[in-house]
């Protein structure tokens, strides 16, 4: 295509005049192409997808009738702008119920968001300046950092290895990235990682905030899905921890409502003013019928207990699956993730460079769909959130995946 104007006007941070040209593609858009391409290959073989980081589940049909009901109101055709009162009162009657965070002001400490990734996206506008600092962990979700570029900004990245129950050493930090550094992202229980944090941590971090004036984000995206005895914990039920940082809360996997896009945050009064302010200046808030059939969730936590019986049960399956394969794999306490370390080659010679290169042969030869992870070694991360109709269908699908893997047969 030749050149005209527009070209050379684009934004150096989304490539500038070689906007467009670029041959490196988004993981997931590659992801979602090479399988478009393995179907195609493959017509008569069922793509099992392990891949796709959302809940398999619609939501619950009291929430939709909610919704329904509120959206021929009248009183919800407008504007919901930083969002209705009676969604922040629910939010904070849920971190009581749930998380044992009893000290939140709804008005001053909370404020909703069209989705977690909003709401992260949002956040280095009221904070960072070129120059400041992002302290992010790899591997995981990367909106903030990416956000933190946008603006001039560095991002420091701390890797999530296995010898340290996958949670970041912040003494790996300099004296001058901590001087420099004003935003700190935690994510537990983790993508990809499902690995699930301590009080012991949290208070490590609280500590860590304080002593170097940093501001904590603690992504909550999972926090209520637990399992194997593990249960929700708040960075916020830590003692400090408002006084540093604040918490996102979202409700799409916590109550199978991806596409709603609807999130909360809470705690540090003046860090949810500064993300109040910037949101005032970027969006118009989520539909109010969408709050609204929120605040039905938020008051049936149960719907959340519901759904991760029904992860952990699946992980269990696939675990067991795996180990009998020869995968070294522990079942997470939380979230619908399992982090596996790649096999070395398969038994027929061919050897694995990158997990990118172990999960494009995964997919070719085996029409499994997995996403790659060589941030810090080489991991796939498996999601059991794959469509199936019942326990039976469950059932089906893992022996399915189990006899693939077995076909092909690896060396560890």
């Amino acid at each position: 295509m030749t050149k005209t104007f527009i070209q050379q006007l684009f934004a150096e941070r989304i490539g500038g005049n070689e906007f467009g040209n670029d041959t490196v593609l988004y993981k997931f858009e590659k992801i979602k192409r090479a399988k478009r391409e393995a179907c195609k290959n493959n017509p008569n073989v069922e793509l099992i997808d392990l891949g796709v980081g959302e809940p398999d589940w619609m939501a619950e049909k009291e929430v939709i009738e909610v919704l329904y009901e509120q959206a021929k109101l009248r009183e919800n055709r407008g504007y919901a702008d930083n969002g209705i009162q009676v969604f922040k009162d629910a939010a904070v009657h849920y971190m009581e119920k749930v998380y044992q965070v009893y000290d939140l002001n709804s008005i001053k400490e909370v404020n909703h968001g069209i989705g977690s990734k909003s709401i992260l996206a949002l956040l280095p506008l009221a904070f960072i300046n070129p120059g400041d600092i992002t302290i992010m962990t790899v591997p995981g979700y990367p909106v903030m950092g990416t956000m933190t570029k946008a603006l001039g900004g560095e991002v420091v990245n701390l890797p999530l290895l296995a010898e340290n129950s996958y949670l970041p050493k912040l003494d790996y930090l300099t004296s001058k990235q901590r001087h420099k550094a004003k935003l700190l992202y935690i994510n537990y229980p983790n993508n990809p990682t499902g690995a699930t944090a301590t009080k012991k941590f949290f208070e490590k971090v609280v500590q860590f905030a304080k002593e170097n004036k940093i501001i904590v984000v603690s992504d909550a995206a999972y926090a209520a899905l637990t399992f194997e005895g593990q249960h929700p914990l708040s960075f916020l039920s830590v003692e400090g921890a408002k006084d540093v940082g604040i918490e996102i809360h979202s409700l799409s996997k916590a109550f199978n409502m991806t596409g709603w896009r609807l999130a909360f945050v809470c705690g540090n009064e003046l860090v949810v003013k500064g993300f109040a302010t910037v949101k005032d200046d970027n969006d118009s808030g989520q539909f109010a019928a969408i709050q609204k059939a929120g605040v039905y969730c938020l008051q049936h936590p149960e719907i959340t207990k519901k759904t991760a019986l029904k992860y952990s049960r699946r992980h269990t399956m696939l675990v067991n699956a795996l180990k009998r394969i020869g995968f070294t794999v522990t079942k997470p306490k939380a979230s619908f993730y399992l982090y596996v370390g790649i096999p070395q080659r398969t038994k027929s010679g061919r050897c694995f460079t990158s997990a990118e290169d172990f999960s494009e042969f995964l997919l070719e030869e085996t029409l499994i769909s997995v996403v790659p992870w060589d941030d810090a070694g080489a991991y796939i991360r498996l999601s059991v959130t794959f469509e199936a109709r019942d326990e039976k269908e469950e059932e089906r699908i893992i022996s399915e995946i189990a006899r693939r893997l077995d076909d092909i047969g690896f060396i560890f």
